[in-house]
This record gives structure tokens, C-alpha cells and sequence, in this order.
């Protein structure tokens, strides 16, 4: 009995211990050693008690900072591990140990059948979802199920993704945004809008003409 009441002191004691090493020495991978901004994309630099130098901060054609105080710092063009590196020893020209925080921010388009269509910049976590929600959310007449990401590859091609809102299990629900997505959310058809009318409108055109020519007619 002490035997096993000892086993259970060590063991409640071990646990712990053993967890937090093992997260030590196993850390979570970070998001920001696969994300490299372009130009056009921003950084947002929060540096502790310096406003003055805290902000988000545009990526130039030479992918360093578009502000007169980090125009020296490459944060485009490579890992945004290196990029908060690069700030980091420029920050520490003022400071010996800087306290900063740095996002990159990517810039997307989303256009079409929502409700504020827009150019802005988002995480690179964001979800083709909830870009299109920032975006004001599709309207009434949009196609949902079927939403059209036009994606930049490396090798300079396009290619189109589609996106499936209605269904949140489908695969293509957890896609994430890439910098220079353009996310067209297309108009749904309908029956009565796409085909209905236009007939209408040609039928009640042919009729307008038709009585123009018979008025002619009788007049003569």
C-alpha cells in the first residue's frame, strides 16, 4: 500500500514536469516560416512604448518597408522568420533589447456578389470564407456554392480554385488566402432573371416594331 501511494506521489510530480520539457524542446511550428510577403502586401510592426514607430507598413517594389524609418529593412522576398529578424536588428540600433510584435498581412481582392467589394490586406490564416465575410458577406443572388479564386502560382501562371460556402465539411471550406488572390463571388442563375426577362424584353422589342411598321403602314 505505501508502494503504491509513493508511485502515485512521483508520478503526479513526474507528469508535469516531463509535459512542460517536452513542449520545450518540442515548440509548435510557427506560420510565419512558410509566408513570404510580396510587394503590394504590408507588415505590421507594434514595438513596445513607440507608437511613433508602431504601425502597418506597406511592402515596396524592392521588398523593404514603404516608410522613411524601415526603408532600410527587407521584410518581402523571404521567410517572415528573416523578416522579423532583419526588424529586429534594426530596432536594436535604438535599443538593446527591442520588445516588438510583427504580422505580415497579405493583399486580396474580393469582387462580385458582395457586399462591400474591396482590395484590402488580411492574416495569412484568413479562410477564402471569412475574406468574403469581411468583404460584407455575399448577397442574396450569389452563388455560394461555387466561388472562384484566381491564384498567382510561383511559376507566374494562374490557376482558378473553387470554393464551396454552402457545405462547411467540403474540403475546399478550410482553403486559405495567398497574396494576389482575386476572389470573384458570381451571381446566381435564375430562371426568371436570366431567361424570363430577356425573352420579355425581345418579345415586347418585336411588338414595338410591329406596331411602328403598322402605324407606318396605315398612315401611307
Amino acid at each position: 500500500m505505501r508502494k503504491l501511494l509513493l508511485w502515485s506521489v512521483l508520478l503526479t510530480l513526474a507528469v508535469p514536469a516531463l509535459s512542460s520539457s517536452a513542449f520545450a524542446q518540442s515548440p509548435a511550428p510557427s506560420n510565419s516560416d512558410q509566408v513570404v510577403l510580396s510587394p503590394g502586401d504590408s507588415v505590421r510592426i507594434v514595438v513596445w512604448r513607440k507608437p511613433e514607430m508602431s504601425g502597418d507598413f506597406i511592402v515596396s517594389k524592392d521588398n523593404t518597408v514603404s516608410h522613411p524609418l524601415y526603408r532600410v529593412v527587407q521584410v518581402g522576398g523571404v521567410p517572415f522568420s528573416t523578416a522579423e529578424v532583419n526588424i529586429r536588428n534594426f530596432l536594436a540600433r535604438f535599443e538593446q533589447d527591442p520588445q516588438f510584435v510583427a504580422e505580415p498581412l497579405v493583399r486580396i481582392a474580393v469582387s462580385g456578389e458582395v457586399g462591400k467589394p474591396q482590395v484590402f490586406a488580411v492574416r495569412p490564416e484568413t479562410s477564402i470564407a471569412e475574406a468574403v465575410a469581411q468583404a460584407g458577406g455575399p448577397t442574396q443572388n450569389a452563388k455560394r456554392d461555387r466561388i472562384t479564386v484566381l491564384r498567382k502560382e510561383a511559376n507566374g501562371r494562374q490557376r482558378e480554385l473553387f470554393v464551396n460556402l454552402v457545405d462547411p465539411e467540403h474540403a475546399s471550406a478550410s482553403i486559405r488566402v495567398h497574396s494576389g488572390d482575386q476572389i470573384v463571388v458570381d451571381r446566381r442563375k435564375s430562371l426568371f432573371r436570366d431567361v424570363l426577362v430577356p425573352v420579355f424584353t425581345v418579345i415586347g422589342s418585336v411588338a414595338s416594331i410591329g406596331l411602328l411598321i403598322e402605324r407606318a403602314t396605315r398612315g401611307n
